[in-house]
């Protein structure tokens, strides 16, 4: 990423808030702290910012974000992590937070790098924790060699043969993405409906990319890399493709984590939180995609709202002269 912010290297830090997550959510909550007067650290245990897109899409279009009609992945990180810079932010990159004890009025966050962080309440954005790809039931042995379940560089698969497989959101996009650039798309899924959005699954029969429902895949093989990919229906009739690359994007397995051993109530294997986005701990608070309440919609552009709601309330909490409503921004 260009302009990369500074990591602290120093074994204690003092804030007002930390926010554990440096993805999207956890960005524009590091602003909007910033904004609300608060000192402010990111900590995540990734080595840069961005969570999930950085780290598995970054070149990924985003669709459902407010002012961009699309979105590069990375770009949108960017944009976020300058924002953030408004705020100087304290980043601890590569520092994943162990744990949280209560001291009085404050939270001691302490990280698996030794780091102690002080701070008058916590703001946990961490996605979905720790996440792993669900493995393709057959070719693992191709892995690396034609066989991925990520796509950070599109451009690795320019001009080859590439079959998707899935029925969720990340397949149909790399399926739409890959389409200008490869020289054929193939999804495969091993239903009729898929998952994805309404709009994404019409634009993909829209397009050139060829769609093989209900099939599943029965083999890979190749030369050393991957060649070619059979794939059956349940009356067992198969269609041979050709192929260079395989995309398996069957969702993920999320581990929590130290999460876990925090205390919080949990719900769905994310952290239930109340209309003020506070937890079942006090001083900690939740949003984007691992907290959950009542009618939740799991959007980056819901978590931005999250996150200023969380922050808003923080504000107040730790300042009882501050208003929990800022007036608009325009306005200072």
């Amino acid at each position: 990423m260009s302009g990369s912010p500074a990591t602290f290297a120093g074994p204690d830090v003092s804030v007002d808030l930390l926010i554990i997550g440096a993805g999207p959510t956890g960005l524009y909550g590091a602003y909007y702290a910033g904004f609300r007067g608060m000192s402010v650290a990111v900590a995540d245990a990734l080595p840069e910012v961005g969570g999930q897109i950085t780290a598995l899409y970054p070149e990924k279009l985003v669709y459902d974000v407010a002012g961009f009609p699309a979105v590069r992945g990375q770009d949108l990180v960017d944009r976020l992590a300058e924002q953030a810079g408004q705020s100087h932010p304290v980043y601890l990159l590569g520092h994943g937070v162990t744990d949280l004890d209560d001291a009085g009025e404050h939270i001691v966050a302490t990280t698996d790098a030794g780091t102690r962080v002080t701070a008058g309440a916590v703001l946990v954005c961490g996605g979905i924790g720790n996440f792993v790809p669900r493995e393709l039931p057959v070719g693992s042995d191709y892995l690396g060699r034609g066989l991925r379940y990520f796509v950070p560089r599109l451009d690795e698969l320019a001009g080859q043969d590439v079959v998707v497989v899935g029925g969720g959101d990340s397949a149909l996009d790399w399926a739409l993405s890959l389409e200008p650039i490869a020289s054929s798309v193939t999804v495969v899924h091993r239903r009729t409906r898929f998952r994805a959005h309404e709009r994404t699954v019409e634009q993909v029969h829209t397009s050139s990319v060829r769609v093989l429902t209900p099939y599943e895949v029965e083999k890979i093989s190749g030369d050393g890399s991957v060649s070619e990919v059979v794939v059956a229906d349940p009356d067992g009739d198969r269609i041979s493709l050709p192929a260079q690359s395989v995309v398996a994007a069957l969702g993920f397995i999320a581990d929590l984590g130290p999460i876990e051993r925090w205390g919080l109530e949990l719900r769905r294997r994310r952290i239930l939180v109340d209309r003020t986005m506070r937890t079942s701990r006090e001083r900690v608070f939740a949003a984007g995609d691992i907290a959950d309440h009542d009618g939740k919609v799991s959007l980056i552009s819901i978590g931005f709202g999250e996150a200023a709601l969380a922050v808003n309330h923080i504000a107040s909490l730790l300042d009882s002269a501050r208003s929990l409503t800022p007036g608009h921004s325009s306005d200072a």
